[in-house]
């Protein structure tokens, strides 16, 4: 690929330390490239730079031929008196000039006479014509809506004043205008700031299939996996390159640290064997071997060894929680509408030392949820009652609980409890706050540094259930993954709203599901739990417009021609079992069900109704059938009106006299799916190395070497095939 950007040794200051001090890199055609390091390094500022956005003191940006680099930056400027889709074409208003040309040359063409003239229009009319269908011209309505709606613009949105909409909408409207300019370079900064997960991952598409290149800082450790192909580190003021996406980054990192760790510490030991030479030797009988080695210092010491590039991970921890009841919570038909229907009727068990994350698009009410359940908010309808010595710490988004004229080391102490300052500095060093900035006062801090302050007056409020509205909002990806491990290690109960599926995925164990219209379902597992079911046809995804409540491909599965409803949630819920991904830390004696065929049809709700529970287990499992003919874990209208008729009494009893079912015998050998699913990772990220080693120029041209992959490739596939039914049979068995 060609080279299109050229950046050579560039410098730039904010203060007496170099924020850049010798930058240098290059970027080819179709790079997708992920730009990465902590909070304050200078991502933003290299892209300023990139853009022509400020200067640099040093060195050069040379871009080779005749190229066009946009630039998404955090907060996009617009005019305000504009429509949604106006201020859109304005990033097509080249095109939109020459269609207007094209007809206006066409309306010349009919009428004049000099056919002189008649063919100079003629002329240039083929041209526009070419350029346009070159430019694909003719379509620019469908990839101004297509582009809009991706990025999460209804068609009612496309009328509406630019000065109407929020911050989020301005940065989504802001990303639309970029990707509809097609620039040969796109530097984007943190785009899916401010998108849902339909959006986010439509981005993805979109960045992935394109061939422009990017350059790409983002928090979102999915996000930078999917699209990108290269990876920048900026730290300490230079740019490592790494091939690869970030997961194969962390692996390629730690080896290259190792490296580096090992040779700096070879350059000290030589630098003090040769000082304690010298000075133990400088006059006597070795007085020339002391000469020799002070030369052999001066070499060393004019080309020291570069310091490790280790960047430190705060090592956030939360105190150990005090014992709760065994339900935490319990909502009972909770509701909620302003404008239009949030939630409706949601009634669930929250149990101790259970970490639900919550997820649904924006504006579905997830953040009034949490709310309601601290009582900061007041439901339309139902109840919240919390269990016995229940203490609740809340972080929310706006980081309200600190005070901005505070300085932060006051500003984390607690209520009620004596804790001394020095304890204090700890703390707030424990949370990647040091020195000085535990002497700022709260409204001086960065967004990053004020997310870690909060956290940190979280720790020291003790709590036992701790209530998380987007709480790695601004940090980066190393405080993001001391943020993950602390909460892991929290023994208490986590109820958190995040947009980070990663983050999702390493700590959730239960997942809230909050669909448009307001209904909801439960799911036990993380968020890789709910995208395999989803890719599974077993739910519907909420984050689609118009989602149906089952999903057509679920009815398919049955296997049958019968059409086998889902309930809505008629305050009810179901707790699916673990899948490939689960991140549960709490044995559920509830029966799985297995993701395929009739056994994969699943309730959207357990019949936990008003408190009470049925079944063999006494927990959220699916209802046995009452009908033979009905798959097993679907519960059927009938059932319910049953049960409403009879009452839960009679309703219990007779699902108490439902046939046992012998249990199925193992394929496999026992294994726990946790060391299944390690494997599964493991062996993936080996057939994603292996494809990417297919692409190598060096390869390509070895038939030999392209053989020996393509098998290893087809060994490594048919291995994964039988760990995924390895893994079905271990989580519907290892009960």
């Amino acid at each position: 690929m060609a080279v299109i950007l050229n950046v050579e040794h560039l410098r730039k200051h904010f203060g007496p330390e170099p924020v850049l001090s010798d930058v240098t890199f290059q970027v080819r055609e179709g790079d997708k490239i992920g730009l990465v390091g902590p909070n304050g390094c200078g991502k933003t500022t290299l892209l300023n730079i990139l853009a022509g956005r400020e200067e640099t003191e040093k060195g050069k940006v040379e871009t080779l031929g005749d190229i066009h680099i946009g630039y998404l930056e955090q907060r996009p400027e617009v005019i305000p008196n504009r429509t949604v889709l106006e201020e859109a074409q304005l990033a097509l208003a080249s095109l939109v000039a020459m269609q207007k040309e094209a007809v206006l040359i066409a309306e010349q063409i009919g009428n004049i006479t000099d056919s002189s003239e008649h063919d100079r229009l003629a002329r240039r009319y083929d041209r526009i014509h070419e350029e346009l269908m070159r430019r694909d011209g003719y379509n620019i309505d469908y990839r101004i809506e297509r582009i809009l709606h991706g990025v999460g613009f209804t068609d009612e949105d496309l009328t509406k004043q630019v000065s109407m909409l929020s911050g989020g909408e301005l940065n989504r409207l802001g990303l639309a205008k970029l990707l509809l300019e097609e620039p040969e370079i796109m530097l984007l900064d943190e785009p899916s700031n401010h998108l849902d997960l339909m959006a986010t991952e439509w981005l993805e598409d979109f960045l992935k299939n394109t061939s422009v290149a990017v350059i790409l800082v983002s928090h979102d450790r999915y996000f930078l996996d999917r699209v990108t192909n290269r990876t920048f580190e900026l730290f300490m003021g230079t740019v490592d390159d790494y091939p690869g996406n970030f997961s194969k980054y962390t692996v390629l990192k730690e080896d290259r640290l190792a490296v580096q760790t090992r040779t700096y510490e070879k350059y000290v030991e030589e630098v003090e064997k040769a000082k304690d030479f010298i000075r133990r030797h400088h006059y006597g009988m070795k007085a020339a071997q002391a000469e020799d080695r002070r030369k052999k210092l001066a070499r060393l010491e004019e080309t020291p060894a570069e310091l490790p590039r280790k960047i430190t991970t705060p090592s956030m921890s939360f105190p150990k929680a005090t014992r709760t009841g065994d339900i935490v919570f319990r909502t009972n038909r909770l509701s909620k509408s302003y404008h239009s229907r949030l939630f409706h009727d949601v009634t669930l068990d929250i149990e101790r030392g259970e970490r639900w994350a919550i997820l649904g698009p924006n504006g579905c009410g997830k953040t009034t949820f949490l709310k309601c359940l601290i009582n900061q908010e007041k439901p339309d309808s139902g109840t919240v009652h919390w269990g016995q010595g229940v203490r609740v710490g809340y972080f929310d988004q706006q980081i309200h609980v600190l005070d901005d004229n505070m300085l932060v080391v006051d500003a984390i102490r607690p209520e009620k409890k004596v804790f001394e300052e020095l304890d204090r500095r700890r703390l707030l060093g424990a949370f990647g706050l040091t020195g000085d900035q535990q002497l700022q006062t709260v409204k001086s801090l960065s967004g990053g540094q004020r997310c870690r302050a909060a956290l940190a007056k979280l720790a020291a409020d003790d709590p036992n259930v701790m209530i998380l509205d987007e709480p790695t909002n601004h940090l980066d990806l190393w405080a993001r993954e001391a943020l993950e491990k602390a909460i892991c290690e929290f023994d208490g109960t986590v109820l958190f709203v995040s947009h980070d599926r990663y983050f999702v995925d390493k700590t959730a164990d239960h997942l809230l599901i909050i669909q448009p219209d307001g209904r909801f379902r439960v799911l036990e597992g993380n968020y890789t739990t709910f995208r395999y079911m989803v890719s599974k046809g077993l739910i519907a995804d909420p984050f689609l417009p118009n989602a149906l409540n089952k999903p057509e491909s679920a009815q398919k599965n049955t296997g049958s021609g019968s059409s086998l409803k889902v309930l809505e949630n008629r305050g009810n819920n179901n707790r699916h079992s673990g899948n490939p991904g689960s991140g549960g830390h709490k044995k559920n004696t509830s029966k799985p069900v297995k993701p395929e065929s009739a056994k994969g049809t699943q309730s959207e709700n357990s019949p936990a109704v008003h408190g009470r529970k049925y079944g063999k287990n006494q927990n959220h499992g699916a209802v046995p059938s009452l009908d033979s003919s009905t798959p097993k874990g679907l519960k059927t209208l009938a059932e319910e009106d049953k049960k409403n008729k009879w009452g839960d009494a009679a309703f219990k009893e007779e699902q108490g006299r439902a046939p046992k079912k012998e249990k199925k015998k193992r394929k496999y050998p026992y294994r726990k799916t946790s060391d299944i699913e390690e494997e599964i990772f493991i062996r993936e990220t080996q057939v994603m190395t292996l494809q990417e080693e297919l692409l190598k120029p060096d390869v390509v041209r070895d038939g030999e070497r392209i053989k020996s992959i393509q098998a290893s490739i087809k060994e490594e596939e048919e291995a994964l095939k039988q760990l995924y039914e390895h893994w079905e049979e271990a989580a519907e068995l290892n009960w």
